[in-house]
């Protein structure tokens, strides 16, 4: 056997080396500022506290308790740049302070703030930059938390709201909601409040998609205000939601099979569709009038892919509300890309631990969404900047190969990107 010699090294050593990035990010997005509003209290900054929950939150753990590992660890302390790190308690009983004094209001501009000095990759799909907003379901079945009730889904919980941009998956708002709360209950006020994020980090044209939850003449109405509001401003804003039949599909079923009767095609034997486009009138609350296209598709089956003939025609209706002038193939292509939002969804819930959440008031599991939407873009970007390299893994085998040229260009991307937090953080500091 070899004679092995241990000796004690001077470096201190740590598993979560990302967090000297995440402390930087800390930094560009302004976290310490809130300092000058929430002072010190019994000697703990109230940045600390923040950072200390948010630092937990880039490393998946989302309860109280796990920030007790951390107390002693000098690296956690010296990368995140805390004077000190809360206990159990103390953290618990300052976000409960600072969600009862409001916040929340406050973190929804340190993502736009980090994003914008960042200059993160916001990637369009065809023309224009998507903007999806869709409320999910975080179960919390068996608790007594304020809030917790019934959702869509059949399980005791809360329901909140997302909104994302680009094809990154950039996290613009994250709100909570009472389980039983209707998807189009104070959406208006919340795509107000997420519209103008989204002008500050692009200018393309943005393109809102929302399912048929979202499907009202108010919301129609608003949508079409704050298109004419882009407008004057030289923007373009366009939108596909869901249309929602509410019995309509096969209460009216003949007078759909009329209007369909000059749009049918073949798609195989047994099956058959009609693509059409009409224009509808709509009301606002002060009975402004708007007219708005929709797209239709209505699908008759008389024989299942098998080719076994069905006892009668089966018929399925679905309509998309749109403001694209695109033809209704393209509309419909351009809302079933919608889809992909799901696994951005799913990534609060199991990346940062927010499945269950860890507080039983309502206002401070807000406040802990607020501050995970900040976690979550900070995750997305260190995956965009530090997952694209030459030594990264290949997760889409079935693209094609990059060539050196492609390699070359991509780590240049990469250290240039790098290169700006590092300068963010110096002009932040100066």
């Amino acid at each position: 056997m070899p004679n092995i010699k241990f000796r004690a090294s001077c470096r201190t050593l740590t598993s979560h080396a990302g967090l000297s990035i995440i402390g930087q990010c800390f930094e560009i997005a302004g976290v310490d500022s809130i300092d000058s509003r929430f002072p010190t209290t019994l000697g703990m900054r109230t940045s600390d506290v923040i950072k200390s929950y948010l630092g937990l939150l880039c490393l998946g753990m989302s309860d109280y308790d796990a920030v007790e590992n951390f107390r002693r660890d000098k690296p956690f302390q010296q990368l995140l740049t805390l004077q000190k790190v809360p206990s159990a308690a103390t953290l618990r009983q300052r976000l409960e302070k600072l969600a009862a004094n409001d916040l929340q209001a406050r973190t929804a501009t340190w993502s736009t703030t980090l994003l914008s000095l960042i200059e993160a990759p916001i990637t369009a799909e065809t023309t224009h930059v998507c903007l999806d907003i869709d409320t999910f379901v975080m179960d919390n079945s068996n608790s007594k938390k304020e809030g917790v009730s019934r959702t869509y889904q059949k399980v005791d919980g809360y329901t909140p709201i997302a909104a994302y941009l680009g094809n990154e998956g950039w996290c613009l708002g994250l709100e909570l909601r009472p389980g039983k709360q209707h998807t189009m209950k104070e959406s208006n006020a919340f795509l107000e409040r997420v519209l103008p994020r989204a002008q500050c980090l692009t200018k393309q044209p943005i393109l809102l998609r929302e399912d048929s939850g979202f499907d009202s003449q108010a919301h129609l109405a608003l949508l079409e205000q704050q298109r004419q509001v882009f407008a004057d401003e030289g923007r373009r804003l366009d939108y596909v939601v869901k249309w929602n039949p509410r019995g309509s599909a096969t209460a009216d079923r003949d007078t759909w099979l009329a209007v369909a009767a000059d749009y049918w095609e073949e798609l195989r034997p047994g099956k058959r569709q009609a693509l059409w486009t009409q224009t509808v009138s709509i009301h606002d609350d002060n009975k402004t009038e708007y007219v708005v296209q929709r797209v239709m598709r209505l699908v008759e089956r008389t024989a299942d892919g098998d080719g076994q003939l069905l006892l009668e025609p089966d018929y399925e209706l679905e309509g998309w509300w749109t403001s694209l002038d695109e033809a209704p193939e393209a509309v419909i292509k351009r809302y079933q890309a919608h889809a992909t939002h799901e696994q951005f969804h799913s990534e609060i819930k199991t990346d940062l631990d927010l499945e269950r959440l860890p507080s039983g008031k309502f206002a401070t599991n807000d406040l802990i969404l607020h501050l995970a939407q900040l976690a979550y873009n900070i995750l997305r970007l260190m995956g965009q900047l530090g997952m694209t390299g030459e030594l990264s893994p290949v997760r889409h085998p079935a693209k094609r190969s990059m060539t050196d040229h492609d390699k070359v260009e991509i780590v240049s991307m990469e250290n240039s990107a790098l290169a700006r937090i590092d300068y963010c953080r110096i002009q932040r500091s100066n």
